[in-house]
């Protein structure tokens, strides 16, 4: 995984969003998020792309398609690291990572692209 990614801890994340811990936890149980392990300490992570711009100035929201493309990368057999990698990954067939894809409204060509991967 790229080290030009910014990376959040799960009480960065929860600040960002306005979230309780307890809730980005959970939507790491519920695949509303996906996380890594990295650094010293193996802390779950999040890449910083996974949060968009939310309603309120200032505030940041979860990438709303990025939970239909975590249970289909998951059903297709990837656990949580190898989602996170491929999401970050550059793709020749999208032209840019799936998750700048994905920001940039493209959900349908991410989600042909991730399917491919099950077959």
């Amino acid at each position: 995984m790229s080290d030009e990614q910014n990376w959040l801890s799960l009480p960065e994340v929860a600040e960002a969003t306005g979230l309780e811990q307890r809730t980005v936890r959970g939507y790491l149980r519920d695949r509303v998020l996906v996380a890594a392990r990295r650094g010293e300490n193996n802390a779950l992570q999040v890449p910083e792309d996974f949060l968009v711009p939310g309603e309120e100035p200032g505030s940041r929201t979860v990438l709303p398609a990025l939970r239909g493309t975590i249970i289909l990368l998951g059903d297709a057999g990837f656990d949580d690291e190898e989602i996170v990698a491929w999401l970050l990954r550059h793709s020749e067939e999208l032209g840019s990572s799936p998750v700048e894809a994905l920001r940039d409204g493209r959900t349908h060509a991410v989600r042909r692209t991730a399917q491919a991967l099950a077959f």
